[in-house]
């Protein structure tokens, strides 16, 4: 039960922070931006579908993770720095029940601010184009949500090992330049840098797959892309250059991707409870 008063209190209070739904309005006008260049662009009927949700997968992987980080980074570390979490631990609440009940409520909000956008890609897929291919467009829109799920687990992970904003500002911006902002261009990437360490200066000769499976593992950008290529049939795939399932080692499927994602969902969420636990809060 204090699980659930935190986390009700917590999204009473945090629904009404207007960067959250503003980056999230964001978010639906650019999927409304890359479907309308595909309609533009003349395709039409399934591959015209397929190159659209492509498009709401990308715009995913970059924005995404900015709304979710915004809207759980200041969960812990803001009620720290003011003082509150005295008050709230003072009550019948562990710290168990403020990490949990704070990671529940901004999972909800961020969750429901992905909404318009899911809701507005959907309208857009029935009023543009002929089939609109429910199997795919759900994978992609849940595997977004546990993707966005895993970045606020980030966050409130972030914020649990930090006792002021600015910390947790600082924390939050690092892991998104490292993780998105870093992964842009695949040519200046950190995995770009390890394999150059690794092959060129190392000389270990690692395989390919194995270098893309360590991304995967550090980053939960990479394991969602790669988890999304399931999603799709082989032929769009093909037809836009991305590697099929056939061409994946086993320990880079998208299945695989499927669990690393659910574990960057769990792990730092219990990595910062263990943390916050033994935080001296005085």
């Amino acid at each position: 039960m204090s699980i659930r008063t935190v986390a009700t209190k917590d999204f009473l209070d945090a629904r009404r922070a207007k960067i959250v739904w503003l980056v999230g309005s964001h978010y639906a006008l650019l999927i409304g931006v890359f479907f309308l260049q595909v309609r533009l662009d003349g395709l039409e009927g399934q591959s015209g579908l397929f190159a659209a949700l492509w498009n709401m997968v990308f715009v995913g992987a970059v924005f995404v993770p900015a709304i979710a980080l915004v809207a759980a980074y200041l969960a812990i570390a803001g009620e720290r720095e003011s003082g509150s979490i005295k008050y709230l631990l003072s009550t019948p609440v562990s710290r168990r029940d403020v990490v949990i009940g704070k990671y529940v409520s901004r999972a909800g909000i961020v969750a429901a601010s992905l909404l318009t956008g899911f809701a507005l890609a959907a309208l857009l897929t029935v009023a543009w184009f002929e089939s609109f291919q429910v199997s795919v467009f759900a994978g992609v829109v849940f595997l977004t949500v546990v993707y966005a799920l895993a970045y606020v687990g980030v966050a409130i992970a972030i914020s649990a090992v930090t006792a002021s904003r600015s910390r947790a500002m600082l924390g939050a911006l690092g892991f998104y330049f490292a993780t998105n902002v870093m992964t842009l261009n695949d040519d200046v990437s950190g995995l770009a840098g390890l394999e150059y360490v690794l092959n060129e200066v190392l000389g270990l000769r690692i395989a390919d797959d194995a270098i893309q499976f360590i991304g995967m593992v550090t980053n939960p950008t990479r394991a969602y892309l790669v988890a999304t290529i399931g999603v799709f049939p082989e032929s769009m795939t093909e037809a836009t250059e991305l590697p099929t399932a056939a061409d994946l080692s086993w320990y880079v499927q998208p299945e695989v991707a499927v669990i690393v994602l659910i574990g960057w969902l769990i792990v730092p969420v219990v990595f910062g409870l263990r943390r916050f636990k033994r935080a001296d809060l005085s």
